[in-house]
């Protein structure tokens, strides 16, 4: 979801919009050889007006002002033509069509200043959201990865849902999460998150140790926030910290109250949902005993599906959640990126096209 500034302009018009020109000049040629054929006490110059107007939806200002100049030039030249250039009917026409082309042509010049500075913005919304949800390298240590996010909120690329992963001594660390609520808040929460989790990278915490720093990183935050009417105590963010390790096919994970990830291996599907779950981050101030390390064998060939709840309760218009462990049940196969783009689509098929809310979708896949 990349916005893309519409800046291919040259002097205000876009290259596809140029063949419509021919209907501004259509309009001034067949209105000016029907008034010269026409009896005097016909008057046609009024609809030349049509020409700048159709000419300011398609082109910039300085379209429409030479549109608008040739409607007016071709206006004297209807009344010298007629002789009645000096008339108080034609000075009229020429002064109205000159007054009109001028106000279109500003409403055009105002109308395209306010999209470049829109464009403006968007490029730097672009730049500070990737710069808060980093794209995941397609190869890190022996892992390939491909991700999803599909953001609730329209013309943003992030909001509440969050991924991330770093190199450790001996291991790859990936965290998905989901922060309550969505919309800048949920955001600024996400960056917290983020936050804490790659500038613990070079601490080398065990699981539980970047777990209790996380939660503790959004505990002080929700309690220092500038805002005094959040309620910190309603906040919270449900987490899955995963360890792959480099020495063999062993992942560790700590799940605080997220979906569980579900594994692909040899054609069967596992959820890892071993254990019981901690609590979600920033509901209580955490310490590192508080959370329980989980292993289960992640090999050659397996699939490694992180997800957060933004894409199994997606509804369809009757209600009804995305099945996700049914449709991967009959995915013909392939790599990571190709499972993240067949959930893609599945996944706008089943919604309609629309999310609700934040979802995100992390495939991994060990490679030597």
């Amino acid at each position: 979801m990349r916005v893309s500034p519409d800046l291919t302009r040259i002097g205000g018009e876009t290259r596809s919009s140029r063949a419509l020109f021919v209907v501004p000049f259509a309009i001034i040629l067949a209105v000016t050889l029907t008034d010269l054929t026409t009896p005097p006490s016909v008057h046609l110059g009024p609809f030349l007006i049509a020409a700048p107007a159709i000419t300011a939806s398609f082109a910039g200002a300085g379209g429409t002002a030479v549109v608008g100049a040739l409607a007016v030039g071709a206006q004297v030249v209807i009344g010298a033509s007629q002789g009645g250039l000096m008339t108080a009917n034609h000075q009229a026409q020429i002064v109205a069509l000159i007054v009109i082309s001028g106000l279109v042509t500003s409403f055009r010049y105002a109308t395209d200043r306010h999209r470049r500075r829109l464009s403006q913005v968007r490029s730097v919304a672009v730049a500070a959201q990737e710069v808060l949800l980093r794209p995941l390298p397609e190869r890190i240590g022996e892992l390939m990865i491909a991700s999803l996010y599909l953001a609730a909120d329209e013309e943003a690329q992030i909001g509440g849902d969050l991924y991330a992963a770093v190199r450790t001594e001996r291991a790859t660390r990936l965290v998905i999460g989901d922060v309550r609520g969505k919309g800048l808040a949920a955001i600024g929460d996400a960056a917290v998150l983020i936050g804490a989790f790659r500038g613990s990278a070079y601490r080398n915490l065990s699981l539980p140790g970047i777990a209790a720093h996380m939660g503790s990183a959004m505990c002080w935050n929700w309690r220092h926030i500038a805002d005094d009417e959040r309620n910190y105590l309603e906040s919270f963010v449900t987490a899955v910290v995963l360890d792959v390790y480099d020495d063999g096919p062993v992942t560790g994970m700590v799940n605080c109250g997220h979906p569980p990830p579900l594994l692909l291996h040899r054609g069967e599907i596992a959820t890892l949902d071993v254990g019981e779950p901690a609590v979600p981050l920033g509901l209580e101030v955490p310490k590192e005993r508080d959370y329980q390390v989980e292993t289960f064998r992640f090999e050659y060939g397996d699939l490694l599906v992180l997800h957060t709840d933004g894409v199994v309760e997606a509804r369809d218009d009757v209600g009804a959640f995305y099945p996700l462990r049914e449709r991967l049940a009959v995915w013909r196969g392939g790599g990571p990126q190709a499972l993240v783009d067949y959930l893609h689509a599945d996944l706008l098929r089943h919604t309609g096209g629309v999310v609700n809310d934040d979802a995100a979708i992390v495939v991994i896949a060990r490679c030597p």
